[in-house]
């Protein structure tokens, strides 16, 4: 038999985990964290659908938490295979999961503390930063166009998809008579985006996993560099705050190339700029590095000794110590923190220090999964509750969609159209129903068989 399970990211955006059951083998392909609504991240505490100890290896397509944050718990839990995966993604990890299960601990410290957690007055983090670090050894690098069996009879080729760096589609083919050939997309970047190259071209496939974040929806608000410009000459003329929820990894490097450009081109001042992430400060570096990720202009700056990825005021924040003096600090300034959806993260702190303040402008610069902080700021909350308390929300509050590394629903289509021929069936995942039911009409349009799936349903392929 042959199958895929839906474990995560069916019917909602976040907890992407696909398995696939291939006769006595099974492969997991991703193993995120579920993030949002309260019904979802309580899917983080529930017990595995399967064993761990009877998977036999893991794929990642990249480093975001909601695609490898459940990692340690696997490990943890019984998990004994390999992890595979870009060699970018093996190093963001290095970063990305400690990191997360430091939040964690500390979360969970914070909420027994102060007693805010009724439901939960003994507040566990789902695991810990140890935990973590206990799982990295099983990672495994395979390099962009390398075919790799991975299980037996279960062999996989990573190609760039342009999200992140180190984000790949998964190209899968199950050994039998015909073969099976599978493709996940992860997450689909953009076309023309900075640092990374665009998304390599589809293949003829049995079964395709598509994303579908922006399913129905058009990045607008026009070129995002001039969206931000705005954004960066209008904090300085009201000498306020321009406070960006940012990812560490990705969202965070993208600003500050954009910042970097403009600057160069006169187009806005040179404000300070501070990223107050460990993580990101850390990632920065890793983006440098990995130069089988970078596009052309990225390359031919880095060739030049040029610093693409450095504004001329550019500070990193690494202590809590430096972080916590930036409450104090008067603007115009430029704060970058993460997490982008503002569900965690040193952003809490300076959102709860911010949003009072009329003079800042909270810049959204991500997609905000439905139940989150960002999601709510979005939607104009008159108050958010950080920490437990809630937080008066007098500060402006802007977004800007042409910064999120999902491609939208043209680019979809654009992808879609690289394909020698459409796949046999395509699963419509990672989206929220809205998305979903916009994506299935866009299927069908196209005369491409679709099935949106539900948690846990599997489905013979």
């Amino acid at each position: 038999m042959t199958s895929i399970r839906f474990l995560g990211a069916a019917g909602t955006v976040t907890g992407s985990r696909h398995l696939v059951h291939h006769g006595d083998v099974r492969v997991l392909v991703d193993v995120g964290l579920f993030q949002g609504l309260k019904e979802l991240r309580l899917r983080n505490r529930a017990p595995w659908p399967l064993s761990p100890g009877s998977v036999d290896a893991v794929v990642l397509t990249h480093a975001h938490v909601d695609h490898e944050g459940a990692l340690p718990m696997l490990v943890r839990d019984g998990f004994a295979g390999l992890v595979h995966c870009t060699p970018a993604t093996r190093d963001l990890s290095g970063l990305v999961l400690p990191d997360s299960g430091r939040l964690q601990e500390e979360e969970a410290g914070y909420a027994n503390r102060k007693g805010y957690s009724k439901h939960a007055p003994n507040a566990r983090p789902l695991y810990t930063e140890a935990d973590a670090v206990a799982a990295l050894p099983r990672l495994r690098t395979i390099a962009y166009g390398e075919w790799r069996e991975v299980a037996k009879g279960v062999t996989v080729r990573f190609h760039r998809a342009g999200h992140i760096l180190g984000s790949a589609t998964v190209e899968m083919v199950l050994a039998g008579d015909p073969p099976h050939r599978l493709l996940f997309s992860g997450d689909l970047g953009r076309y023309g985006a900075p640092i990374l190259p665009d998304p390599e071209p589809g293949s003829a496939v049995d079964a395709l996993l598509l994303e579908s974040t922006y399913g129905g929806k058009r990045h607008e608000g026009g070129a995002p560099d001039q969206a931000l410009r705005a954004e960066v000459v209008r904090a300085d003329e009201r000498n306020g705050v321009l406070l960006v929820p940012a990812f560490a990894i990705g969202r965070t490097q993208e600003i500050l190339f954009t910042l970097k450009e403009l600057e160069e081109t006169g187009q806005i001042p040179r404000l300070p700029v501070f990223v107050d992430s460990p993580m990101a400060v850390d990632a920065t570096p890793i983006f440098l590095a990995h130069r089988e990720d970078h596009d052309d202009e990225m390359a031919r700056r880095i060739a030049r000794g040029e610093e693409p990825l450095r504004p001329a005021k550019l500070s990193f924040v690494r202590s809590a110590a430096q972080s916590k003096e930036l409450n104090d600090r008067k603007g115009p300034f430029i704060l970058l923190s993460a997490s982008g959806m503002a569900t965690g993260g040193r952003v809490l702190h300076h959102l709860a220090r911010r949003l009072p303040d009329p003079s800042t402008t909270v810049l959204l610069v991500g997609f905000q999964a439905e139940g989150t902080r960002g999601a709510r700021l979005q939607e104009g909350a008159a108050a958010v509750k950080i920490h437990g308390e809630e937080v008066p929300v007098r500060a402006r509050v802007a977004t800007i969609s042409g910064f999120s590394a999902h491609a939208d629903e043209e680019e979809i289509v654009r992808w879609l159209g690289s394909f020698p021929a459409p796949a046999k069936m395509t699963f419509l995942v990672h989206g929220e129903p809205s998305a979903l039911a916009a994506a299935r009409a866009r299927m069908d349009r196209l005369r491409w068989s679709a099935h949106v799936p539900q948690h846990l349903e599997e489905v013979p392929i």
